[in-house]
């Protein structure tokens, strides 16, 4: 039987790696170091080992391939490691 599978996604999205900084100050300033692991024009993903970001979430960060603001999407946690997705709201 063959399923097809249709992508939802609007952008495409690149592998990448490199360092990421995020950081926050709600309700105390924090600053989460984490892996990149893919990007695209709106948007990154990361891998980190910190359980204190949420959805809806406002941070700075800070990569290789772009500096600004962006907002948590989602949360996916394995064990011990962390994946985030964020959308790009301001970069500079």
């Amino acid at each position: 039987m063959n399923i097809a599978i249709h992508e939802k996604r609007r952008e495409t999205r690149q592998p990448a790696e490199g360092p990421v900084l995020v950081n926050f100050s709600n309700p105390q300033p924090m600053e989460i170091l984490g892996e990149l692991v893919d990007v695209s024009p709106s948007g990154f993903r990361m891998a980190h080992a910190n359980q204190s970001l949420h959805s809806g979430q406002l941070v700075g960060f800070s990569h290789g391939f772009a500096i600004g603001t962006a907002r948590v999407m989602w949360n996916r946690i394995m064990d011990h490691r962390v994946e985030t997705g964020f959308r790009i709201v301001t970069t500079r």
